[in-house]
């Protein structure tokens, strides 16, 4: 998390707290309905998500190709 929005950590470098998701737009949604990251990073009230929807659109553009090899990754969005 960077200045109240959950931000993608792929390479699982930023510091403080982490929450894994899976790379798919079905269980972002499902986080945000559970208000998730906010008990994740401890934070009070509601967090941008933006990015990381990005990042999950992007990945998921990548799987189409046949062969990615990346099924069963997760992204850190911390």
């Amino acid at each position: 998390m960077v200045d109240g929005a959950v931000v993608p950590d792929p390479r699982r470098r930023l510091p403080g707290r982490g929450a894994w998701l899976h790379p798919v737009p079905e269980c972002l949604d499902r986080a945000e309905r559970r208000s998730a990251f906010p008990r994740a990073f401890r934070a009070g009230g509601p967090l941008d998500t933006a990015r990381v929807r990005v990042h999950i659109d992007t990945v998921n553009g990548a799987r189409e190709t046949p062969g990615s090899g990346i099924e069963g990754s997760k992204v850190d969005p911390s």
